[in-house]
């Protein structure tokens, strides 16, 4: 029986129903659609189901490629009846299919976080301001399917569509990111065919989508044909795929929907992992067969273990023939909430997640199977075991491989309508928020049902979620029962409903430090603590990963959470100059539009999947091998292994030593922990000179590869310091230094190095090695850094907007030699603060160098961003050095991941191109550092305490545009010509992230302190 659904306006006469655009009524989304139903495709016969190969099926027509497409920039200059047979489409231009029609030259791209790209009056669209894509293209019926039912599946399109085949209207839906069939057997004929869509831009359902990310249009999934046989056809299937109590056996029901004009036969036969027969029974097939078995110990799917068995349904004749046949892949285990914690297959989940909107860096939303491979690839080695679907569901193609390579999914209905405010009322006292709205109620209802209908098959698919940011009304508490009551296997989670009723999962966004400790403090929690949104990754951020999941691990209902969020939505664009860049909101120099300029790059990875330097950060927190030890002096090391099914057999494990960062010894060793077991190992540590530093460092990596993991690739590392130098005791050359003097300056001079001090300034202005320069400019203070995106967010670049020209506006208050050294002291007077410097020159040739800074008493005193020295050097010393923690960029608090130990790299490498230039480069735990040349000449620091230094070939002026973002990228800015910068400081700010708007780093990683004292030693490296 060919069901579909009709929906129009109940509470309206058919007069006024008539009158009122079908894009502009809640109540009207799907006209001539069939009821959802799981992702699956026909056969002819099991043994070609078996292989899942659909696309090779007779039965399976692909109409992706290049269509007949037509712009119109509203509704009133659309062709109308393009439609219709013979229409004249000679002057229209293609566009492929899947894709966006705005990446194709039609229309602008727009990126808004909560405002609607349009003015809000629900469910009214602007007439003005609508486009519509007018889509033809032709297909041949095959000459197989003559006398088959035939059907036309869109996966999804942008934001509605009406549907003729023919010039027969099949039909009308809305709901961009879902699914939508229609029968189209009787609009057909034998051979050539017509089909045409009409998309529009908006509709009232674009409500109801007002998710962060590009606003973007067309039809931009897959769209097929399939055919059926006319005599029966399986419709539907629901497979539940559970365990035992004991979480040993498989506990197997599969509900099947025959639609059959006869009797027939139905065969269900299920393949496990390594190709065997598990089970098989066949029955006489009716609308709802029903499939039930135990199989015993069962290879059971998880994140680190995902065994999928293959299900073959087979309908047949009364008498055997085949009819038609279908697979899924489906996996064994068990999602349930016991104890306060969400588990699966009877262990605890710690979520190590993340956001994901659907994004290609020249598609848009069109994403193909190599950019999802990309992601699971990137996924997977940087320990991410679970993706939220932010804020829609992804393309069938995304489940069946996280199903495949084992990626949890928090599956999220196509619902955000953040513009409407979460209130009941608004302003004026009226009800505008869709969640308390009757009107809405169906189709906030439908797009759960689009959801669960179609992924209920799916073992990734863990928890589903109602939607995000719409408010918490009477329709959510409707939707939430609706899927408890249609898939009760599965936890159903809603951030708006806080502790309420309708949430499975407590899982709020962007909870501060403050009540994360008091969640773990909590001893009447009833349900798990996973935040749906943290760890805000905007631009150069990421910090305090760590701190968070110690809070995370002290408490077993703390499960984690998904990082905001996974890749850059940024365009791959290229300027006037041919120099390529990516583009963010406001790109695109249409009038009329609200942007949120690059509120949308917040990814772990560049849109071309290229990781963010807080990825590496991530994967070290994120790591399911972990090292710990009481006592790592004594090579007392402990294994533990926190994966919840594979043992670390298929792990290498090593260990090296390092004194003063150089390796001096090392080896491989054999740590066998099953899976939430641990183990201690004893590494022949020898004894430890004194006053000298020492670093453990230990890793697993992968004895083997596959395609989505490399052979040797590390899963997991550990550094125990077992030993410090004393810095401040680093011995100074003695001997006789010479000084002279004129009106303009000091000059030192020792060991054929020469250093040149002026008067006026205070500052070391010159220093020379056999008569070559090391320097090209004063040493100067260093005060400022280039403001990062959560410096913006947090006011920060306003409230500490002193210290920018702090440095420049000093005024030298005193010159004094006392000995061996020249005391210079400043007043600073953006700041009311003193500032001093003591330079004292050494018999080497080296200079050592201290720094202090003092608030004056109840002055104003502003947070510091950084507190250090800035040397501006010839070009020619590019050769950047050093022993600290690297190889990459690190900060106070975004270090964990970042070894100590000596590193090396051209200045030109260093700085690390984040979409909207900001600060960049550092590294902390620093004890030496130097610039050089090609021949090795240059210029050395070495700390009296640690310090954390950078090496760039861009001031921090070069990277930030003042108190006010504007539209910068990073092909905007030029590397400097002449100089490199060696910025040698104490400390610079965190760069926190719990959000990007008004959270701080937390209180131990900021500067606020009323004075600062450092000390360095420069030197001459020959």
């Amino acid at each position: 029986m060919n069901k579909s659904l009709t929906l129009c306006l109940a509470l309206a006469a058919s007069l006024n129903c008539a009158a009122v655009n079908d894009w502009e009524n809640p109540e009207v989304f799907a006209q001539g659609r069939l009821e959802p139903r799981a992702t699956f495709y026909p056969y002819a016969d099991a043994a070609s189901a078996k292989t899942g190969e659909y696309a090779a099926s007779e039965r399976f027509m692909s109409l992706n490629g290049q269509w007949l497409f037509h712009y119109s920039p509203t509704p009133a200059e659309r062709p109308a009846d393009f439609y219709k047979p013979g229409f004249d489409t000679s002057g229209w231009k293609t566009l492929p299919v899947p894709s966006n029609w705005e990446m194709h030259g039609y229309g602008t791209p727009i990126y808004t976080n909560t405002r609607y790209p349009f003015p809000a009056n629900p469910p009214h669209i602007p007439h003005d301001d609508n486009p519509v894509g007018s889509y033809k293209r032709s297909f041949d019926i095959p000459a197989g399917w003559n006398g088959r039912r035939v059907f036309l599946h869109f996966d999804g399109s942008t934001a509605g569509m009406y549907v003729w085949v023919n010039g027969k209207k099949a039909g009308y839906v809305q709901s961009a990111k879902n699914p939508s069939e229609f029968e189209i057997t009787d609009f057909i004929v034998p051979g050539k065919n017509e089909l045409s869509c009409e998309v529009y831009r908006w509709t009232d359902g674009s409500y109801l989508e007002d998710q962060d990310f590009w606003r973007l249009s067309g039809i931009d999934r897959d769209v097929y044909l399939y055919s059926t046989d006319a005599r029966g056809r399986i419709a539907d299937f629901f497979v539940k795929a559970d365990l035992d109590a004991k979480y040993r056996d498989g506990l197997f029901s599969a509900d099947v929907q025959v639609d059959s004009k006869e009797p027939m036969k139905l065969s269900a036969t299920l393949y496990d992992p390594s190709g065997r027969k598990a089970y098989s029974a066949g029955q006489k097939a009716s609308d709802n067969t029903v499939f039930t078995a135990k199989l015993a110990k069962v290879d059971k799917w998880n994140y680190d273990h995902p065994a999928l068995y293959t299900l073959v349904l087979e309908l047949s004749t009364a008498d055997g023939k085949p009819v038609e046949a279908t697979s899924a892949k489906i996996g064994f285990r068990k999602v349930e909430i016991k104890d306060a914690q969400l588990m699966v297959n009877g262990k605890p989940v710690e979520v190590h997640g993340v956001n994901m909107h659907e994004h290609h860096p020249e598609k848009g939303h069109a994403i193909d199977r190599e950019t999802m491979m990309s992601d699971i690839r990137a996924m997977k080695q940087h320990n991410i075991n679970a993706v939220r679907t932010s804020h829609y569901p992804q393309p069938p193609l995304w489940y069946e491989l996280c199903d495949r390579y084992g990626i949890y999914l928090v599956d999220e209905a196509n619902i955000e309508t953040h513009g409407m405010g979460y209130s009941k009322f608004n302003h004026e006292g009226k009800i505008v928020q869709p969640a308390f709205l009757p009107e809405w109620k169906a189709a906030m209802l439908d797009r759960q049902k689009l959801l669960v209908e179609r992924d209920k098959n799916h073992p990734s698919v863990i928890v589903w979620s109602l939607g995000n940011e719409s408010s918490n009304g009477d329709n959510f508490m409707d939707c939430y029962q609706w899927i408890k009551n249609r898939d009760n296997s599965r936890p159903v989670q809603y951030e708006q409903a806080g502790e309420g009723t309708n949430t499975d999962i407590v899982c709020p966004m962007y909870a501060p430090m403050s009540r994360l400790k008091k969640e773990a403090a909590r001893t009447d929690a009833t349900r798990p603590f996973i935040l749906c949104e943290f760890a805000h990754a905007m631009g150069n951020s990421t910090g305090n990963f760590q701190d968070l999941f110690d809070v995370f691990r002290s408490a077993p209902h703390m499960q984690g959470g998904f990082i905001w969020d996974w890749v850059d939505q940024g365009f791959k664009t290229t300027d006037e100059n041919g120099r390529t860049y990516w583009s963010y909101g406001g790109d695109y120099g249409a009038t009329g539009y609200t942007h949120d300029e690059n509120f949308c790059i917040n990814g772990m990875v560049f849109p071309d999947r290229t990781p963010h330097p807080g990825l590496l950060e991530v994967k070290k927190v994120y790591q399911d091998i972990r090292f710990s030890s009481k006592d790592p002096k004594t090579g007392a090391i402990t294994v533990e292994n926190h994966f919840p099914s594979r043992s670390t057999e298929p792990y290498a494990f090593s260990w090296e030593l390092l004194r003063e960062g150089q390796r001096i010894d090392g080896g491989n060793f054999e740590a066998m922990v099953a899976p939430g077991a641990s183990k201690t190992v004893k590494l022949p540590v020898p004894a430890l000179d004194d006053n000298t530093d020492y670093a453990l460092s230990v890793y697993a990596r992968t004895k083997a590869g596959d395609e989505i993991i490399p052979q040797g690739h590390e899963v997991a590392r550990e550094q125990f310091v077992l030993a410090k130098r004393d810095l401040a005791t680093t011995p100074l050359a003695d001997g006789n230094v010479k000084f002279e003097q004129n009106d303009r300056s000091w000059t030192a001079e020792a060991a054929g190095a020469v250093m040149t001090f002026d008067k006026r300034s205070g500052e070391l202005t010159r220093y020379t090695v056999d008569g070559r320069d090391l320097i090209a400019g004063a040493m100067r203070p260093s005060f400022w850094r280039a403001t990062t995106d959560n410096d913006y967010g947090n006011r920060f670049n306003t409230r500490s907007n002193a210290w920018r020209t702090a440095a420049d506006n000093r005024r030298l208050v005193s010159l004094n030699r006392d000995g061996q050294s020249l005391k210079a002291v400043y007043s600073l007077l953006e700041v009311p603060s003193e500032y001093t410097v003591v330079y004292t020159p050494l018999a080497d040739g080296s200079l050592k160098v201290e720094a202090s800074w003092k608030a004056d008493q109840g002055a104003f005193k502003p947070e510091l961003p950084r507190f250090g020295m800035i040397i501006t050097m010839p070009k020619s010393y590019d050769n950047f050095a050093w022993y600290g923690r690297g190889p990459w960029e690190n900060y106070s608090d975004r270090r964990t991941a970042a070894f100590l130990g000596r590193y090396s790299g051209k200045v030109a490498d260093m700085r690390h191109h984040y979409i909207r230039p900001q600060e960049t480069g550092n590294h902390t735990d620093v004890r030496e550092a130097s610039l050089t040349d090609a021949t090795g000449l240059g210029l050395a620091v070495k700390g009296l305490q640690p310090l954390e230094v950078s090496a760039l070939d861009v001031l921090p002026s070069d990277l930030d545009t003042g108190l006010a973002k504007h539209q910068q990228h990073d092909s905007d800015i030029s590397p400097d010509i002449d100089h490199v910068y060696f910025y040698v400081d104490l400390a610079q700010r965190g760069l926190g992230g719990d959000d990007s708007w008004g959270a701080l780093p937390y209180e131990q990683y900021r500067l606020d302190a009323p004075s600062y004292t450092y000390s360095f030693i420069l030197s001459p490296k020959k």
